[in-house]
């Protein structure tokens, strides 16, 4: 067997603001089981979605920055707000592929309705970018697009209340403002969530639920193979973790996300 070029085995960066994106870490580890990732989250400055656009691109550079110093192969934007608002500066200043969340999620969408209506629902600062109307309005403008801020749903996941009755109430207050409107498909996007697929399901009954990680994942395969950087090499793959604040509740959290144990973690400074 030849020895495999040094790039391949770099590891996968993936950032979020905070906990979120470890849906993305986890459909990508599903995926691409023998890669190693190294995950950032900026936990002492989320929400990202309540800043400024120059406040979180800011931010967003210096987070991409911190994971190009850990020598990654791929960038994968794990944060819809980052996402919708610094994602072209992003891609000019690393040297690496850079993968959002919206363009995904986006892209299954149009493939998946049938009577070309979408729902979008994420954090007021995505739905006010209008980042995913114009991604599916460029590949369909005749697709009607509603959005919907859903706020209480990241605190909701994060306090572990992802089912039962609170859970319900709170999506079905939110989701009865755009049932109305028959769309066919509807866009998780915000990457907390998934976690709350299964009442957003019982919801909203005959829906297509467009989950953005699973479709972030199948891209940065895509982009892999196609850059011919998929892992050659042989051993245990690693994912490794870093934080901008304490550990302790991410771990816990985080756990709850990933469904199994986080024992790599460091807290940085950006």
């Amino acid at each position: 067997m030849s020895r495999p070029d040094v790039k391949q085995n770099r590891p996968i960066g993936i950032f979020d603001s905070g906990i979120g994106g470890l849906t993305v870490l986890r459909e990508v580890s599903r995926i691409l089981p023998r890669e190693n990732i190294i995950y950032l989250g900026d936990t002492a400055r989320v929400p990202y979605g309540i800043r400024s656009s120059e406040t979180v691109t800011r931010y967003s550079f210096e987070c991409a920055e911190f994971l190009m110093k850990q020598d990654i192969k791929l960038l994968v934007v794990a944060c819809n707000t980052v996402s919708a608002i610094s994602l072209p500066e992003i891609a000019k200043r690393v040297p690496v592929t850079v993968v959002g969340v919206i363009e995904p999620g986006a892209r299954a969408a149009v493939r998946a309705t049938r009577n070309r209506r979408i729902g979008i629902i994420g954090t007021e600062a995505t739905i006010n970018s209008n980042a995913y109307p114009g991604a599916i309005h460029a590949m369909d403008e005749d697709i009607e697009v509603y959005g919907l801020p859903c706020p209480l749903f990241v605190p909701l996941v994060e306090e572990g209340w992802t089912e039962g009755e609170i859970a319900r109430l709170v999506v079905e207050r939110y989701l009865s403002a755009i049932m109305g409107k028959w769309t066919d498909t509807l866009v998780l996007g915000c990457t907390h969530y998934p976690l709350l697929k299964d009442v957003i399901g019982e919801v909203m009954k005959g829906v297509t639920l467009i989950d953005s990680a699973v479709e972030t994942a199948l891209v940065v395969k895509e982009e892999l193979v196609q850059r011919d950087l998929s892992m050659q090499g042989e051993g245990e793959p690693y994912a490794r973790f870093f934080v901008t604040d304490s550990p302790g509740k991410f771990t816990i959290v985080g756990e709850r996300f990933l469904r199994k144990k986080i024992v790599d973690i460091h807290k940085v400074e950006l």
